[in-house]
């Protein structure tokens, strides 16, 4: 009995060495290609650059408020309660920005998944981690990814 459970022990250890070391089907994508050329990330990159824009246009008016001002006690109190909205409208931006990003990043990260799984592939890595094998799928997730 003792060597048959020492028997059934050692095929469980090498049924699991050996499904720990089979091969898998493995794809590698560019991850930077895919994100330069989603049109999500260059539509928030463009949206971004108009509130960066419209926020400086913001600040020269809020300079010539404050250069309106005749002493430089009334200045500092106009430019404190600019300041705060400044901030305000910078967190705010950031925030939205960040909510947006994570979207986008999870939808390019469900079109690989599902991309991967429909071509049978047990595993996808990120291009400049692997030396050597793999197969390049980059062009087929830019396409897929709107």
């Amino acid at each position: 009995m003792k060597k048959f459970s020492l028997i059934v022990l050692m095929a469980a250890i090498l049924g699991f060495y050996n499904s720990a070391i089979a091969v898998e089907k493995v794809a590698v994508i560019d991850v930077q290609a895919v994100v330069t050329n989603s049109k999500q990330v260059i539509a928030l990159k463009d949206e971004q650059q108009k509130k960066i824009e419209d926020l400086q246009k913001w600040l020269i008016n809020v300079r010539k408020e404050i250069e309106k001002q005749k002493t430089d006690e009334a200045k500092a109190k106009v430019a404190k309660k600019y300041e705060a909205e400044y901030v305000k409208k910078q967190e705010a931006m950031r925030k939205d920005y960040m909510e947006k990003l994570k979207k986008i990043d999870k939808s390019i990260n469900d079109t690989i998944a599902s991309k991967a799984k429909e071509k049978g592939y047990d595993m996808v890595i990120a291009k400049g981690a692997v030396v050597f094998g793999g197969d390049d799928i980059t062009e087929e997730i830019v396409k897929a990814v709107k």
